[in-house]
Parts: structure tokens; C-alpha cells; sequence
């Protein structure tokens, strides 16, 4: 970013040497301020999607925790099954006790699997964002070289190409913004 700013000081003292390219180097400066704003957005669309993804594998890490408990009921329930208890009723009990946290577990499960699914969407939402963001800076980027290069071949249509690449820059940017 600081060879960006060298870069349009040096361009706005050329501007003042000939004050037909003031508009090109105004032009420059607005496309930087754009491009600055528009990284911003991206890096915190960046930002969220990495939050969002730690969110949903925390949430996948105790779907597995949770189907893990139920396998070890399980197993007991099994091994419960082919014992010959001393206490008939005792083991009754204990089976009753282990097949209802069986079916907590597994009632649990569907809620955590579900919002673990939905912590996914929201990653590829935002996702979706931050491409949008990073594609908007880089037709940015390219508005202000092209715009640049009117300074140095005092052609028009540099101008011209560099607004237009800005404006489309612009538009795809402000895209991300109706992602869903």
C-alpha cells in the first residue's frame, strides 16, 4: 500500500507540472481509496469464513464425541446382553439407564449435525463474498495501472479503460454484498 501512496504523490506532482492531468491523478487517488475500502471487506470476509469453518469443525469434533459416548453404551448394552448377571433387575435397570442415553445421544446428534450443516453453508457464503471482494480489487488494481499509464503515454483511452475497469471492479465488489 505504501508504494501505491509513493506512487500517486509522484503522479500528483506530475499533475501539477500539467494541470490537464489533475483529473487522472484525482481519478488514481479515488480508485486507491476504493481499492483500500474494498481489501478491507475482503480480509474480513476472509476473516469470518476462517471463523465460521473453526465453528463448524468444533461443532463436526462434538457430533463425533457424542456418537463415540453412544458407541461405548452400546458396547456395554451388548456385552450386558450376553453376560449371565447375578442380579437380574440390577442389569435390567442398567439397560434401561443406558438405552435412554442412547437415545439422548442420538437425539443429540441430529441438533449438532444439523447446526454443523448449517455452519457449512455459512462458510460457503462468505466464501462466495470474499471471492467477490478479492475480484472487485483486483479489477481495482488494474484501473489504477491503467489509469497510470495516461500519465506516461498522455493517452486518453488509459483514462478511459482505467475508469471503466474501476467501475467494474466496483460493481463485482458490491456484488458480494447480495451474496446469500
Amino acid at each position: 500500500m505504501t508504494e501505491e501512496i509513493q506512487e500517486l504523490h509522484e503522479n500528483a506532482e506530475e499533475a501539477h507540472r500539467d494541470p490537464g492531468l489533475a483529473p487522472v491523478t484525482l481519478s488514481m487517488a479515488v480508485l486507491a481509496v476504493v481499492l483500500a475500502a474494498i481489501s478491507l471487506l475482503g480480509h474480513r470476509a476472509h476473516t469470518e469464513e476462517l471463523l465460521l469453518q473453526n465453528k463448524a469443525t468444533d461443532q463436526w469434533a462434538y457430533f463425533q464425541a457424542k456418537n463415540i459416548r453412544r458407541h461405548t453404551y452400546e458396547l456395554f448394552l451388548d456385552l450386558l446382553s450376553v453376560l449371565n448377571p447375578k442380579d437380574p433387575e440390577a442389569a435390567e435397570r442398567i439397560e434401561k439407564k443406558y438405552s435412554h442415553e442412547i437415545e439422548r445421544y442420538q437425539d443429540e446428534q441430529k441438533d449438532i449435525e444439523s447446526e454443523a450443516q448449517q455452519l457449512e453453508k455459512e462458510v460457503v457464503t462468505q466464501q462466495h463474498k470474499a471471492n467477490r471482494f478479492d475480484l472487485g480489487e483486483v479489477c481495482l488494481e488494474v484501473g489504477i495501472i491503467l489509469t497510470s499509464l495516461t500519465l506516461l503515454t498522455r493517452r486518453k483511452l488509459f483514462w478511459k479503460l482505467g475508469g471503466l475497469a474501476g467501475l467494474v471492479g466496483l460493481a463485482i465488489a458490491a456484488s458480494g454484498f447480495w451474496v446469500k
